[in-house]
């Protein structure tokens, strides 16, 4: 375990789109980070293109299993020795109308869009607590920065389950901005619209949908850094909407 008080950060969903971005923006800022992700290759590929200087460790696990909100936060700490900011991005967008959600679509959504940012947010607490009593706490503070969408103000037909799940996690920084005061806990929800990455194009054509009407993952990686170091606090606890300008 290192002994440094380097900032670290978990980012779920790290090895491609948004989470890959976001990693790669963190350790630019000088965070080193905890790579979590289903696929191990795209995770070492993403730790592969850190900056210099900034470390990153890779967790290939599912966050649907709840059990891996503790997991990922016990290889944080193991690894690095501390967490000051956690990253949920990982998630799952089925296009699907009302009458074609099944159940067993439905529960593969909130497990992965909702209940897993739950369970890591609760472990990533404990932390918090613990670094926070023992006077730890690093430069950044504790941060925690949900990966929502626009869907959550507009939603987008077929978007039934993804919006109402990710609805989910706005409000979850509402509560960790309330009763984080008193360990020095922020948190955000950024939402925006669409995103060029892989997920996009698993549900919309470029026809269907042009990458000119599409934000890039570096455009929403700037957000969270911006959260994370401090320039959006006037925000802690509050869903930031972006749209495509």
């Amino acid at each position: 375990m290192q002994s440094n008080e380097t900032p670290v950060a978990i980012v779920t969903g790290a090895g491609s789109g948004i989470g890959r971005a976001t990693a790669l923006a963190l350790g630019r800022v000088g965070l080193n980070v905890m790579l979590v992700g289903r696929r191990a290759g795209p995770l070492e590929e993403t730790a592969g293109h850190m900056a210099s200087g900034s470390e990153a460790h890779c967790a290939p696990m599912d966050v649907s299993d709840p059990a891996s909100g503790e997991e990922m936060v016990a290889a944080c700490v193991a690894c690095f020795g501390r967490l000051d900011v956690l990253v949920n991005n990982a998630g799952v967008a089925p296009l699907l109308p009302i009458d074609q959600t099944d159940a067993a679509t439905i529960e593969n959504v909130f497990m992965t869009n909702a209940v897993g940012p739950a369970c890591a947010i609760a472990a990533a607490w404990r932390v918090f607590k613990k670094q926070h009593a023992e006077d730890r706490m690093g430069r950044l503070g504790h941060r925690i920065v949900n990966i929502s969408t626009l869907g959550t103000d507009d939603p987008f037909p077929g978007f039934f389950a993804y919006a109402s799940s990710k609805a989910a996690v706005n409000l979850m920084v509402r509560s960790c901005a309330l009763e984080g005061k008193a360990i020095g806990v922020r948190a955000f929800a950024i939402a925006p619209g669409a995103v060029e990455t892989e997920m996009l194009r698993a549900i919309f054509t470029k026809s269907q949908l042009p990458e000119a009407n599409c934000m890039t993952p570096q455009q929403v990686a700037e957000k969270v850094t911006s959260c994370v170091l401090g320039e959006l606090d006037m925000e802690n606890g509050r869903t930031i909407y972006m749209r495509k300008d």
